[in-house]
């Protein structure tokens, strides 16, 4: 097992020993902007018309139950975070305490997941800006991959602060939504003023007006809408003080999934009745239109044009430290361990930045259902994330209590048996995936990408069987 240790540098930055050789430049500002960013994305501002439609007003009470699923991953990672804070994060974990293949699983998938969401939201983010401009998609896709591959290049520092900017954004304007929403229920401004009323709640249909069983249904979508959260965990090793700013920013989940998600629908919902939602459009979009605010498309486009290259920001971050960490840990390329001078891993952004532009690219020529399957994987692949962080705290929980290593400082609530009902929870999507026609081509795309690990694992080992990377710590 590896050590972390930190080295002093000249200019006042500071590098992690122990073969990552990373600065820690995110401060604690940073670090929680980038986990309130994490939980608010295009699953929200655009997925959630499709909840509403589908679930009505109890889809506040899946965001509230999967929010407090999420808040037990979190609190999960956190403990193993505390114990041992290295940038491979849920790679490394599952490396140490399921198995060498389970690492060399989950860093190849949660790339792979970075990259797919990262051709998806420059795609997206290139289609938000025709909103204004009449630019060629393709321009603008090639512009944001750039200047995101640069920023990303240069420090993370900068990227640090971009995540920041991009969060700010978001947070604003929700919070600005919730206060409309609450200042039209008490004071009856806007064309929606003699309407709105907590009792669209309930009185349409009531508060499950197709039935629990389409309320179910909708679990799928509500947790594919808090994917990334835990990218808070890869921040570790660049992380200035991860052990004060990380328990932070990870207590901070549930107010975050209680404003940002339960609360602004509770206000959204209540100003504007259930049935007028629809999918496809933006209930924040729909929410705007109905209070006779024009200016509310526009603002809502510029938001979930920030959300997107918030989330490309993070794939380009993300991508290349998983690419390191399997290359240091002889499970990928040599090549992929290089450092630019300020600590960023040069080759292993590079290329998946190149296979961004290039998927983009693919996506404008033949936009039919086969790119569609291979978006799909984004949900399920995600989930194997927090599927590994569960079953490693298990396995680390039972080792310290038995004294057979050190105990975290930062415990999670309910120990073994949170993290084993949050599993069993994602089984029940994962179920749930499968029983939906529309969401099982997830399922499918699984084996596939099974098999190729399997081949390529195989073939890593059958060259070097005496490697530390094929044996159990």
């Amino acid at each position: 097992m590896t050590s972390v240790q930190v080295e002093q540098h000249s200019d006042g930055s500071e590098a992690v020993q122990g073969g990552e050789g990373y600065q820690r430049g995110l401060g604690a500002r940073q670090i929680q902007m980038i986990a309130i960013g994490g939980a608010i994305g295009t699953g929200l501002f655009l997925g959630a018309g499709k909840g509403i439609s589908k679930a009505g007003p109890s889809l506040i009470l899946a965001y509230a139950i999967a929010g407090f699923v999420i808040f037990l991953i979190m609190r999960a990672l956190g403990e193993l975070l505390m114990y041992r804070p290295v940038a491979g994060s849920f790679s490394e974990y599952a490396r140490e305490f399921i198995g060498p293949f389970a690492g060399f699983v989950t860093g190849w998938t949660y790339w792979l997941f970075w990259v797919v969401t990262g051709i998806t939201e420059v795609t997206a983010a290139a289609s938000y800006m025709t909103y204004w401009w009449d630019i060629p998609q393709w321009l603008s896709a090639l512009v944001f991959t750039v200047v995101l591959y640069g920023a990303n290049l240069i420090s993370v520092k900068l990227f640090g602060e971009l995540e920041f900017w991009f969060s700010m954004v978001k947070v604003t304007a929700i919070i600005g939504m919730i206060l409309i929403c609450a200042g039209i229920l008490t004071i009856g401004f806007s064309d929606a003023g003699d309407t709105a009323s907590l009792t669209h709640l309930w009185d349409q249909g009531g508060f499950f007006p197709h039935g629990v069983g389409e309320s179910l249904m909708t679990l799928q979508m509500v947790m594919f809408a808090f994917l990334a959260v835990e990218l808070v965990g890869v921040t570790a090793g660049e992380s200035k003080d991860p052990k004060t700013v990380l328990p932070r920013a990870i207590n901070t989940v549930p107010w975050r999934i209680a404003v940002f998600y339960v609360g602004a629908l509770i206000m959204i919902l209540s100003v504007v009745p259930w049935t007028a939602f629809q999918p496809g459009v933006s209930p924040f979009v729909a929410a705007f239109q109905k209070m006779g605010l024009a200016a509310g498309a526009g603002i809502v486009n510029f938001v979930v044009l920030t959300a997107a290259l918030s989330s490309c920001n993070s794939g380009m971050y993300s991508t290349g430290r998983m690419l390191r960490d399997l290359a240091l840990n002889n499970q990928g390329p040599k090549f992929f361990t290089r450092l630019t001078p300020s600590g960023t891993p040069l080759i292993g952004t590079t290329f998946s930045a190149a296979l961004m532009l290039v998927g983009v690219w693919i996506n404008y020529q033949w936009p039919g259902k086969a790119f569609d399957y291979v978006v799909s994987f984004a949900t399920i692949s995600g989930m194997w994330a927090w599927i590994v962080i569960l079953i490693s705290h298990m396995r680390y929980r039972a080792k310290s209590d038995r004294g057979e290593l050190p105990r975290s400082d930062f415990r999670a609530p309910g120990g073994v048996l949170a993290s084993a009902f949050a599993l069993a929870f994602i089984a029940l999507v994962i179920v749930l995936m499968g029983i939906d026609k529309d969401a099982r081509i997830s399922l499918y795309c699984a084996p596939v990408w099974a098999v190729i690990l399997g081949v390529g694992y195989a073939v890593l080992r059958a060259r070097n069987p005496e490697a530390a990377a094929f044996r159990k710590r």
